[in-house]
């Protein structure tokens, strides 16, 4: 059996941590979700003041990111009408979101999880997400 290289519990926490940075930053308090190479989620947090609704669109989009290895702002360009991944987001009973804010994140040219943001615009989500991608440090 292989074993897959997966984000860790503390690895997690650290993504979490700088996207939690940037939502303070920019005054948009927010959930990011953390999910493993398998699509699971590891951890999640909502800020005070983030929306409940939210909670389970990032861990949607973290999962959406993972399951198909794209950012969900890039998978949303392949998803309008006439494109090739039009209704793609009624697929796996509906957890798969089209707008932005879920990132794989990649080790050693390895997809090992992906993080998911949401609670503001899909830009103030993208720039979260982003900065809490830019926070993995892997571990191994």
């Amino acid at each position: 059996m292989r074993n897959l290289p997966s984000v860790s519990l503390e690895e997690a926490r650290q993504i979490i941590t700088g996207g939690e940075r940037k939502a303070q930053e920019i005054g948009q308090p927010v959930n990011i979700a953390v999910v493993d190479a398998g699509g699971n989620l590891v951890a999640h947090a909502r800020m005070d003041g983030a929306w409940i609704g939210s909670v389970d669109i990032s861990i949607n989009k973290a999962f959406t990111a993972r399951a198909f290895d794209i950012s969900t702002g890039e998978l949303a360009g392949n998803a309008q009408p006439g494109a090739q991944f039009f209704g793609i987001h009624v697929s796996n009973k509906g957890r798969v979101m089209v707008f932005a804010g879920g990132i794989p994140l990649q080790h050693e040219g390895q997809v090992v999880g992906a993080v998911g943001v949401s609670g503001g615009t899909g830009e103030q989500d993208q720039a979260i997400a982003e900065a809490a991608v830019a926070a993995f440090r892997p571990s191994r």
